[in-house]
C-alpha cells in the first residue's frame, strides 16, 4: 500500500483532491489495474450509528460493531469491493482478497490514529459451507466505501474510492467533497437522522426443529459418556413473524442501550438480510502487535436482589460442570494459538462477567503477536472455539448439525474487521437474530459436558434467547 503523508491531506481544498484522483487514474492506467484512492480525516462529534442510520439501504452491505465499555464504535456501508467464499480455504481466499486490495490501494491522511486507513469489514458462517439459498454465504468480506468511527473520545471519517483507468474525476470529486463536509460538521437534523419506524408486533412465534433439543442433549450425553468427545454445544432457534418488516437498526439501538458491556453489532448482506447481535465473546483482537481473546464458558442467572445475585455467583464459581466446561474452552484455546506459533498467557482464575440477564465465566488470554502471523492465519485456528463447538473440535463438530437440525448460518460464526496493519477485532456471533423482512430467527446455545441436565440446558438457552425476544417485542 502506497502512503501519502498527511500534509498532503486532500480535504483542505478541492483543488488538492481533484489533484490527488487524477493521480490515482495515472496509476491505475500505468498498473492496468484499478486503484483504491482511500481518505481519512479527523471529524468533530460524529454518532456511527446515527450516521449508519442516515444513509441505510438495505440492499447495500454494511457492518457495525461496538463496545460502549471501550469507547468504540465503527460504521462502514457500500461495498467498492466485496468477495464471497465457501470451503475450507475461505479465511485464506478473504486474506489474498484484502492483500490484492492493499496492493493497489493509495492511502493519503493522518494514519496514527485508530479506525483510519484502509478497514475489510468480513462475516464467516459457523460452517465451512452454507446450504444454497442461505442469506450469507460461507465468508463475506468487503472494503466499504464510507467509514466512520468514535474511539476515546477521538472522530473519524474514511473514504474509499475505486478509481479506473476511465473514472471521471470531476463527478467524483463533486460527491466525496459533498459528502465530507457533511460528516465534517454532521448536525443530527430531524431530515438527517431517520426516526425510528414503529415496531413490529409479533403475529406469530414458533421453535424451530420443535421438541428436538432435549432428546439432542441426551443423545450428546450419551455420547460424552461412550467417550465420543468432550464437550459439545448445541443451539435452539424459534422464528417470529412481525405485522410489518423489522428495522434491524432500530433493534440494534436497542440492544446497545442495554448491554453495553457487550459487543452489539449488525452485518447485512445485499440481500436485504441482517445479522444482529449482542455478544459478550471476544474471539481475537490485535493491536499494536498484541493479541487479547477471551474463554468465556459457564453461565447463571442474574439474581433479582443483591443477595441472590451473589448466590447465583457462588454457585457458579464452585460448579464443578461448568469450571470443567470453562477449563476445556480454555485450554483448547491455548492449545490452538500455539499451533500458529503464538505462546498465549491465560489468567490463573476465572472472573465473573456479569451482564444485564446472565452471568458468566471468563478467562483473559494475551499473547504477542509478530508480523509474520496474520490475524487471517489465527482465525481458522480459533474459529469455532468450544465455547460454540465442542472438544475435541474434530470429533464434536460433525455431530451438531444432525443434533440441532437446524441451519446456524452465522450464528456463532464470526463478524469483525482488520486493516492494512494487521490489527483487527472478531467477535462470535452469539445472541443474535436474523431479521428477514418480517420474519427474524433467533438463535442461543448451550454448551454440553458430563453432568449437564437436558431441563437445566433447555433453560439456560430460553434465558438468552428471551434478551433478545425482549428487545424485539418492546414498543
Amino acid at each position: 500500500m502506497q502512503i501519502i503523508p498527511s500534509s498532503m491531506l486532500p480535504e483542505r481544498d478541492e483543488g488538492a483532491l481533484r489533484q490527488f484522483l487524477e493521480a490515482c487514474r495515472d496509476t491505475a492506467r500505468a498498473k492496468g489495474h484499478f486503484q483504491i484512492a482511500s481518505i481519512s480525516l479527523a471529524v468533530k462529534h460524529i454518532a456511527p450509528l446515527a450516521v449508519l442510520q442516515s444513509i441505510y439501504e438495505p440492499e447495500e452491505l454494511h457492518c457495525y460493531i461496538e463496545r460502549a465499555a471501550d469507547d468504540e464504535a465503527v460504521a462502514a456501508a457500500e461495498a467498492v469491493v466485496q468477495g464471497r467464499f465457501n470451503g475450507v480455504e475461505r479465511f485464506a481466499l478473504v486474506k489474498a482478497f484484502a492483500e490484492e486490495i492493499l496492493e493497489n490501494t493509495i492511502a493519503v491522511g493522518d494514519l496514527s490514529e485508530a479506525f483510519t486507513g484502509p478497514h475489510f469489514f468480513t462475516a464467516f458462517s459457523f460452517d465451512d459451507s452454507v446450504p444454497e439459498g442461505a442469506a450469507f454465504p460461507a465468508a463475506t468480506v468487503f472494503l466499504p466505501r464510507w467509514q466512520v468511527s468514535r474511539s476515546k473520545g477521538k472522530y473519524g471519517a474514511v473514504a474509499n474510492l475505486k478509481i479506473e483507468a476511465d473514472t471521471d474525476i470531476d463527478s467524483l470529486v463533486v460527491r466525496v467533497w459533498g459528502a465530507y463536509r457533511k460528516f465534517g460538521a454532521f448536525d443530527y437534523l430531524p431530515n438527517e437522522v431517520k426516526e425510528p419506524s414503529p415496531q413490529p408486533k409479533i403475529e406469530s412465534r414458533r421453535k424451530l426443529a420443535s421438541g428436538v433439543y432435549p432428546n439432542a442433549v441426551e443423545c450428546a450425553l450419551e455420547a460424552i459418556k461412550e467417550g465420543a468427545y468432550e464437550k459439545i454445544v448445541l443451539a435452539r432457534s424459534i422464528e417470529l413473524l412481525g405485522d410489518r418488516p423489522w428495522q434491524p437498526l432500530d433493534a440494534l439501538n436497542r440492544l446497545r442501550e442495554r448491554f453495553a458491556g457487550c459487543f452489539t453489532f449488525s452485518f447485512s448482506g445485499d440481500t436485504s438480510s441482517s445479522f444482529i447481535g449482542a455478544t459478550p465473546e471476544r474471539l481475537l483482537q490485535i493491536r499494536h502487535g498484541r493479541l487479547l481473546t477471551e474463554a468465556i464458558a459457564g453461565s447463571a442467572p442474574r439474581g433479582q436482589t443483591a443477595s441472590e445475585d451473589a448466590k447465583h455467583a457462588r454457585a457458579l464459581l464452585e460448579s464443578g460442570k461448568d469450571l470443567r466446561e470453562h477449563i476445556c474452552v480454555r485450554d483448547s484455546i491455548l492449545r490452538r494459538l500455539e499451533k500458529v506459533g503464538v505462546e498465549g498467557k491465560a489468567e490463573s482464575n476465572p472472573q465473573l462477567l456479569l451482564l444485564a440477564n446472565v452471568q458468566h465465566l471468563r478467562t483473559r488470554i494475551e499473547a504477542e503477536v509478530g508480523e509474520a502471523v496474520h490475524l487471517l492465519d489465527i482465525l481458522p485456528e480459533m474459529h469455532p472455539t468450544p465455547a460454540v463447538g465442542g472438544s475435541p473440535r474434530e470429533a464434536a463438530l460433525p455431530c451438531i448439525a444432525d443434533l440441532e437440525q437446524i441451519d446456524r448460518g452465522l450464528y456463532a460464526g464470526v463478524v469483525g474487521w482488520f486493516n492494512h496493519l494487521n490489527e483487527g477485532e472478531m467477535v462470535v456471533g452469539i445472541r443474535s437474530a436474523l431479521i428477514e423482512g418480517k420474519k427474524a430467527c433467533l438463535y442461543a446455545g448451550a454448551g454440553i459436558v458430563e453432568g449437564s441436565d437436558p431441563d437445566k440446558e433447555m433453560r439456560e438457552t430460553e434465558m438468552k434467547l428471551g434478551a433478545l425476544l425482549d428487545v424485539l417485542s418492546s414498543s
